[in-house]
């Protein structure tokens, strides 16, 4: 029996899926398919196989080493994987021991931009079919299952802002190499702050229009291309979609525009803050809601006149509410975040709602017999893990529902009204996540240790570094 078929891992789907996949890959020629897995940032990492050597691995999986799991943001190995345990705990992770990718064939593309390509979306597990704790798919994907249990489906919409720019100098000389390497030179592709003026699209609109074209031919549920307000600034937005799907979205459309962007001479960056002059940060306003397995109904919407959400809703924003500070790690997972978060600035400082507020951390949109009734938190960054974004925020709402929190009333005046303020900084937001007892119970021990480790190895290679503002601070002066 194939490694899939023991363990039992596909569902019928899966396994039609597989099928239409070979016919695709044979009529389309294929040469090459992609096997890749989101890993602890969100980020896909993986091998490209010869089509035939892909699809023969379909069942059987492909090997990766572990030590994809050790990474930090600057790729390098934080945890100390030749000592007993690996520095997991795990014997199975010690020595840089192989697992197992194992393909989830619903997800199948042909990629637009590559030819001849194509590309899997991957669960990984250990060679007795157990899941790897630290792959965070699989752990949203439990979450979603939890909920399931309870009859609901989660909903979720994308609104991502990000920025391209035209590259002007890739710097891959010897000297520019590094963990991490010198960052590109860029030009702007627009100036100025005339949020969503057609003039500005326009100056924009030849880039936009080869990502719109590519993404639609991905099958991604893209929904509008927007110009934000910084220079070079863009939003793009989906249309909502159930369960699993909106993350494998998120972390395919980053990889996918970052990608067709270099291939035509410009640099996309999905980071919150670039350090280029008089620009705007980003952020990604998640739009959530749950739906009724059986009926199909929006379980936020309200039926009584005036309300804001039904009590269901209210007791889960509640919940997002209560545990806004620890999982602020998860909602943005960067040091340079936390640079967002500023008062009168269209992001939010604290933990607090109000309706159809741009202000607020939560904006309540929608309500009576209205079945777009939903929650959008304006707390993350784009460079978030949809899979870690998403689960804490359903394991947060469901928190509230459980204990039946009151949200309070809305705040008209968010920047102004009481409310625990969030994490000024990651450091602040990993202690926050790490004295948590409740993401400890709801994620596990494990999973929170493994995550507050390798952002701690991150803020530690941040404080060693002498800033250009200490050297022009303290230099002189003392």
């Amino acid at each position: 029996m194939s490694f899939v078929a023991r363990h039992g891992l596909w569902t019928e789907e899966q396994k039609d899926a597989a099928a239409r996949l070979r016919r695709v890959a044979e009529e389309r020629e294929l040469e090459v398919i992609r096997l890749g897995f989101p890993d602890q940032h969100g980020v896909l990492r993986g091998k490209t196989l010869i089509a035939a050597e892909a699809l023969r691995s379909l069942e059987s999986g492909c090997s990766i080493t572990t030590t994809m799991f050790a990474k930090d943001t600057a790729h390098r190995t934080v945890f100390p994987v030749f000592t007993p345990g690996g520095g997991f705990g795990l014997p199975e992770m010690q020595g840089a021991a192989d697992v197992l990718m194992v393909a989830d064939p619903t997800t199948f593309r042909v990629l637009p931009w590559a030819p001849k390509t194509g590309w899997l979306m991957c669960d990984v597990y250990f060679n007795d079919g157990r899941p790897v704790p630290f792959a965070t798919r699989q752990l949203y994907r439990q979450v979603l299952e939890d909920l399931g249990s309870r009859g609901y489906d989660f909903v979720a919409g994308l609104e991502v802002e990000f920025h391209v720019f035209k590259l002007q100098d890739a710097k891959l000389s010897p000297a520019d190499a590094g963990q991490p390497g010198t960052p590109p030179e860029v030009s702007l592709l627009s100036q100025g702050y005339q949020y969503l003026t057609e003039q500005r699209f326009d100056q924009m609109e030849p880039v936009l229009e080869i990502i719109r074209r590519d993404v639609l031919a991905l099958g991604l549920p893209l929904r509008s291309v927007e110009v934000e307000f910084g220079p070079s600034q863009c939003e793009f937005t989906f249309q909502p979609a159930r369960g699993l799907a909106p993350a494998d979205n998120m972390v395919l459309f980053r990889s996918a525009v970052k990608q067709i962007c270099h291939r035509h001479g410009y640099h996309a960056t999905f980071m919150c803050r670039p350090r280029i002059p008089s620009v705007m940060s980003s952020g990604w306003h998640l739009h959530q809601s749950l739906v009724e397995r059986v009926s199909g109904r929006n379980a936020f919407m309200p039926t009584e006149d005036g309300a804001a959400l039904s009590p269901l809703g209210l007791s889960y924003l509640a919940g997002l509410l209560a545990h806004a500070r620890a999982s602020a790690v998860f909602t943005t997972p960067t040091i340079n975040g936390y640079k967002r978060y500023r008062s009168y600035s269209l992001a939010p400082d604290r933990a607090i709602w109000g309706r159809d507020n741009r202000g607020a951390m939560i904006r309540v949109l929608g309500g009576p017999d209205d079945p777009a009734t939903r929650l959008e938190n304006r707390i993350g960054e784009p460079a978030a893990n949809p899979y870690l974004y998403m689960a804490s925020q359903i394991l947060s709402g469901l928190d509230g529902v459980d204990r039946k929190l009151d949200p309070g009333p809305s705040a008209d005046t968010p920047y102004e009204t009481k409310a625990d303020l969030l994490p000024k900084s990651l450091r602040e937001a990993v202690y926050a996540l790490r004295d948590d007892p409740f993401f400890r119970a709801a994620m596990g021990e494990t999973l929170v240790d493994y995550y507050v480790h390798i952002k701690n190895a991150e803020i530690e290679r941040f404080q060693a570094e002498v800033s250009e503002w200490e050297q022009r601070e303290y230099f002189e002066m003392f």
